[in-house]
């Protein structure tokens, strides 16, 4: 990992983004939630401080994004997404990401930042614990699916119809 760099998340970084986390995240385990431009867009145009990337010479290594505000509470900060390729794992990439956003988080005057692990994650729940986070409130998600309703095989989750043209305007830009 040759040339490692934490900076800001710039539209030329966002197709990267969206590739990592359809290959991370899966949103079938926390079904309340997608991964898609509007994600990430969501969080860039809230708070564009507290989304970051992390690059080396060959290319993206991870990214996180957080916001101001939680459900109600505004005084609370919400890092809410972070990946990581493979090749980043377990040299400190993923801290200094997390330590850019709670940063930015913090400046931006909240009180406190949240984050939300899988149950089955220990990697990543051990990580958010290295970083001061502590585990505040547990909630189990009950699921009764649709008895007369077969999902069906091989389904593939819905594309982003923003995509494509986002691709167009970021390789047409190519300010870092």
């Amino acid at each position: 990992m040759n040339g490692l760099e934490i900076v800001p998340l710039r539209l030329t970084h966002v197709d990267a983004v969206l590739d990592l986390g359809r290959r991370v995240f899966d949103v079938a385990a926390m079904p309340y939630t997608s991964w898609s431009l509007s994600s990430v867009a969501a969080h860039w145009d809230a708070q564009p401080d507290a989304c970051w990337v992390a690059t080396d010479d060959t290319g993206l290594l991870g990214f996180v994004l957080g916001s101001l505000s939680y459900d109600r509470r505004e005084d609370w900060g919400y890092l809410e997404w972070i990946a990581l390729e493979e090749r980043a794992r377990g040299r400190g990439v993923a801290s200094a990401l997390v330590e850019h956003c709670c940063d930015a988080l913090f400046t931006a005057g909240a009180s406190r930042v949240i984050t939300d692990v899988e149950s089955g994650n220990e990697a990543s729940a051990a990580m958010m614990r290295r970083n001061g986070f502590t585990e505040g409130v547990t909630v189990s998600l009950l699921v009764r699916p649709n008895p007369h309703v077969q999902p069906a095989s091989g389904q593939h989750p819905a594309q982003d119809p923003a995509r494509a043209s986002l691709r167009r305007v970021a390789r047409g830009s190519r300010t870092p």
